[in-house]
């Protein structure tokens, strides 16, 4: 007898075939929906420079280049040329104000300036001669009108007898008459001497000012070329130490050339260039430092050059309170620090070559497992030789890659390996 046999629904091929197509729609939905997408690469983490993102103190500065440079310098030039013909002193001597370094010959100026000198003192000479003159004819006037008074007083006490006789009848009219113009005549001398001696005084005031501002005039001409004269010996103008002065007898010198300069020793300031792109930052006072035999020694800026060469402008440091090192020498190098704020509280990161290839605006963020680090937009603010100042996407005690990300391209997570 046959019997019937039920059909069995769930087959091993339909088992088989379901967990096929399940399998096949889980590893669709991981690859659309679960999968990280995200462009990777895998790096060798000893090749790698990573730093920790910390909380510091952060100042913004620049390093700059100072080189020594006395703060006092006085130049000597030769006032006027001539040959070298001694040499009082050597480079590097210290010297005091006033000491002869060397003397030039300049023979033609030396007989011009005695044929100068000859022909002003004859004149001082001439003038001196006509002052004197002046006051030999005063005198010489005054004599004339002692003389006209004593006529005068004498013809006078004539006349008063002329008249007593004359009216006793004693004398005839024509000697009273002549006793008469007499006295009238020595009278109407007297009145012209003493007009002739006004005007005789006031011109002579008038020379006497002309004279006199002549001899002063030519006594100071005669000063002035005698100083020239002492320009062939070349002096001293301050005391310090004395530089750049090298010379060799027989030497010719011209006018106004420059034959050396003393520097005021333990007295220093600093030049240093700036890149053009920090003029605008650059201000009278500004505080710069550096460090040298373990002490830090404090400058400003006193003097700024705007002229721009060659990208770059100068400027010139003051040590504070003129408190220089000991021992440095001029033309010394040092590495100054040119502060543009003061040291405030920062969340701050190594700097390093990443920020060629990403501008500051991202950076690798290493994961706390230390396996992997993504990328992670930033925002840096002020830098410095040693940090940079992030504002934005950094936590203090992440640790994330300074080193170069050329090789990284556009890459969003480093695997390491």
């Amino acid at each position: 007898m046959d019997r019937m046999i039920e059909k069995k629904r769930w087959t091993s091929k339909k088992i088989g075939m379901l967990v096929v197509i399940s399998a096949f729609v889980v590893l669709v939905a991981y690859l659309l929906f679960f999968r990280d997408n995200s462009a990777k690469l895998y790096v060798n983490k000893n090749e790698l420079t990573i730093a920790s993102v910390q909380q510091s103190k952060f100042q913004e500065f620049i390093p700059i280049d100072g080189v020594v440079f006395p703060k006092e310098t006085y130049y000597i030039d030769a006032i006027q040329g001539g040959v070298v013909e001694a040499i009082f002193a050597e480079d590097g001597d210290m010297v005091q104000i006033g000491d002869t370094l060397l003397k030039l010959l300049n023979t033609s100026m030396e007989l011009s300036y005695m044929e100068q000198e000859t022909r002003m003192l004859a004149e001082i000479n001439n003038l001196q001669n006509t002052r004197l003159s002046l006051e030999q004819n005063k005198y010489i006037r005054q004599k004339e009108i002692v003389q006209l008074e004593y006529q005068i007083d004498v013809a006078q006490r004539e006349f008063k007898r002329k008249v007593y006789l004359h009216d006793q009848g004693v004398i005839a009219e024509k000697e009273f008459e002549d006793a008469s113009r007499e006295a009238e005549f020595t009278n109407k001398q007297l009145v012209i001497s003493l007009k002739l001696q006004r005007l005789d005084s006031i011109s002579r005031e008038a020379q006497k000012i002309d004279i006199e501002t002549s001899l002063k005039r030519m006594n100071e001409n005669v000063s002035l070329l005698r100083k020239n004269m002492e320009n062939a010996y070349v002096k001293a103008p301050a005391s310090g130490k004395l530089s750049s002065f090298n010379l060799k007898i027989g030497e010719t010198k011209s006018a106004g050339v420059h034959l050396g300069q003393i520097d005021i020793p333990d007295n220093y300031r600093l030049e240093a260039q700036i890149d053009e792109r920090y003029i605008s930052r650059v201000f009278i006072g500004q505080e710069a430092g550096f460090d040298y035999g373990g002490s830090t020694y404090d400058l400003v800026v006193e003097k700024i050059y705007t002229d721009v060469s060659n990208g770059s402008f100068r400027i010139d440091l003051y040590f504070i309170d003129d408190l220089a090192p000991k021992g440095i020498k001029r033309g010394q190098t040092l590495q100054v620090k040119l502060k543009f704020s003061n040291e405030t509280e920062a969340v701050v990161i190594k700097r390093g070559g990443f920020f060629q290839e990403t501008g500051g605006n991202w950076i690798f963020v290493v994961d706390p497992s230390g396996d992997f680090a993504v990328r992670r937009n930033i925002k840096i603010n002020r830098q410095n030789t040693n940090f940079y100042e992030v504002t934005e996407g950094l936590e203090p005690g992440e640790n994330v890659i300074v080193s170069r990300y050329d090789a990284y391209g556009d890459k969003e997570k480093l695997i390491f390996r």
